[in-house]
């Protein structure tokens, strides 16, 4: 059973820094496309970061030059490095991943628990 578990979440004060990761558990035979999305109370899920296999990524505007998404294939793991924090970004930021579990399952995906991320002005 694959599972994405989310670490690094917190209390920060604007300007500083957090790093959050996310680890894909179980038997995987590849992570194409991973992600982290944001949800702040009263507003819809947003992207604020992909990542594909071919190592490309993108970043909204909001985010942009702020944040850095990488990954470490070999361990599964990928991380969202959080810089020059400000209050907006307060919300709670969920990993979220494509995988294909075998050569003949297909691409499934997956989203880990959610972890607060509190920017305090």
């Amino acid at each position: 059973q694959v599972q994405l578990v989310e670490s690094g979440g917190g209390l920060v004060q604007a300007g500083g820094s957090l790093r959050l990761t996310c680890v894909v558990s179980g038997s995987v035979l590849s992570i194409n496309v991973m992600g982290w999305y944001r949800q702040a109370p009263g507003k819809q899920r947003e992207l604020v970061a992909v990542s594909t296999s071919g190592g490309g990524t993108n970043y909204p505007d909001s985010v942009k030059g702020r944040f850095t998404i990488s990954r470490d294939n070999g361990k599964n793991t990928f991380y969202l490095q959080m810089n020059s924090l400000k209050p907006e970004d307060t919300a709670v930021y969920y990993c979220n991943a494509f995988v294909t579990l075998t050569a003949l399952s297909g691409v499934r995906t997956y989203w880990g628990q959610g972890t607060q991320v509190t920017v305090s002005s």
